[in-house]
């Protein structure tokens, strides 16, 4: 079996993975190089931020994928010799108004949750200001997301897969119900078996040239990097929406807005300083430094944050992988392990319906 799959970001390259190793040829294309869009701007954190206010779908999939990576980072580690940097640090949530919720949420799925007062948020953390509450998850980790990209993009070369980049698909050829082809901006054209679209925020766009319209669109993110002479936090740190993840290194990343503008990654003066603000905020020694990088993504937006995986109703031989919005990186291996059940005909770990291209 042939597959083409067009994005290379953290969905296409998960999916080509879990093709690729049950023997599938598989040929990966994308506009740019791989894994340099929304995946790769993104902070690494493997759980949605404040979980319980997603979709049962999207936990679904959260859960899956959580107890996924552990055993991916070991595979890419013994095939690749990359270090993805899976790190189970915990995340400490500040002043989080829905705790009835969240402790719900966390018996059904089995999570472990503390309520931590002020003495206790201190003791855990010594360095961040002080707050009134905190619900402490230890079992979130992070992943140093580029170094995963690197390691998955190394993986699929030895596993055979071509990858294609830097060649934009701008033309899909299509008769009765089939895609027949690809073509690029490179004027070459590509014919498979199968087709899977991982184009995240662009996929609404290319779905256009099939003459389908899915509600999948780009929303901005910016994010800032600090630089410290050591690690000065332990645990993921989430306030109002804004968060610190700690690296083993000394940086320190913060993130990250949520703007409708289109395909526009300009960063801007207005979010450097709301960020820098929030991080403040967080961690008032921060007021002594300066951001070394400031950056923006853009993320496949999609009605609740469910997303799309499945085959076109109206193509026989299309498959989507899209819409994971603000987990992308979350869901990955669990969205993947599904697109792969349903092009095989195998029964998924979770109900597909929810996440059907109606």
């Amino acid at each position: 079996m042939h597959i083409a799959i067009i994005g290379a970001g953290i969905s296409g390259l998960m999916s080509a993975l879990e093709l690729a190793e049950q023997g599938c040829s598989v040929d990966i294309f994308d506009q740019q190089q791989a894994g340099q869009a929304a995946s790769w701007a993104g902070g690494g954190i493997l759980s949605p931020m404040y979980p319980w206010r997603y979709a049962p779908p999207v936990s679904a999939l959260s859960q899956l994928a959580q107890a996924e990576y552990p055993l991916l980072a070991q595979e890419l580690l013994e095939l690749t010799q990359i270090n993805i940097e899976l790190n189970q640090c915990g995340m400490l949530m500040l002043n989080t108004d829905d705790k009835r919720d969240a402790h719900v949420w966390a018996a059904y799925y089995q999570q472990k949750i503390a309520y931590l007062n002020t003495t206790q948020i201190n003791e855990l953390s010594p360095l961040i200001a002080p707050f009134n509450d905190a619900l402490w998850l230890p079992q979130v980790a992070n992943v140093r997301n580029p170094r995963l990209l690197q390691a998955l993009t190394k993986a699929l070369s030895l596993l055979g897969v071509i990858h294609i980049t830097e060649a934009e698909v701008c033309t899909l050829h299509h008769t009765q119900g089939q895609l027949i082809s690809v073509q690029t901006t490179t004027q070459q054209e590509y014919q498979a078996d199968m087709f899977v679209l991982a184009t995240g925020a662009w996929s609404g766009g290319i779905l256009e040239k099939l003459n389908i319209q899915i509600p999948v669109k780009p929303m901005k993110g910016q994010m800032l990097l600090y630089k410290l002479s050591q690690q000065v936090l332990a645990q993921i740190v989430l306030h109002q929406g804004h968060y610190l993840i700690p690296r083993q290194d000394g940086h320190l990343l913060c993130g990250s807005t949520l703007e409708d503008t289109g395909f526009d990654k300009q960063t801007t003066a207005q979010a450097l300083a709301l960020l820098s603000q929030s991080a403040q905020r967080i961690l008032p020694l921060l007021a002594a430094y300066k951001p070394i990088k400031h950056w923006a993504g853009l993320r496949p937006s999609s009605p609740n944050g469910i997303p799309f995986i499945g085959k076109l109703p109206q193509f026989s031989n299309v498959w989507l992988n899209a819409g994971q919005f603000r987990n992308g990186l979350v869901l990955a291996p669990a969205s993947a392990q599904l697109l792969v059940d349903l092009m095989q005909g195998h029964t998924p770990q979770v109900n597909p319906e929810p996440y059907q291209i109606l």
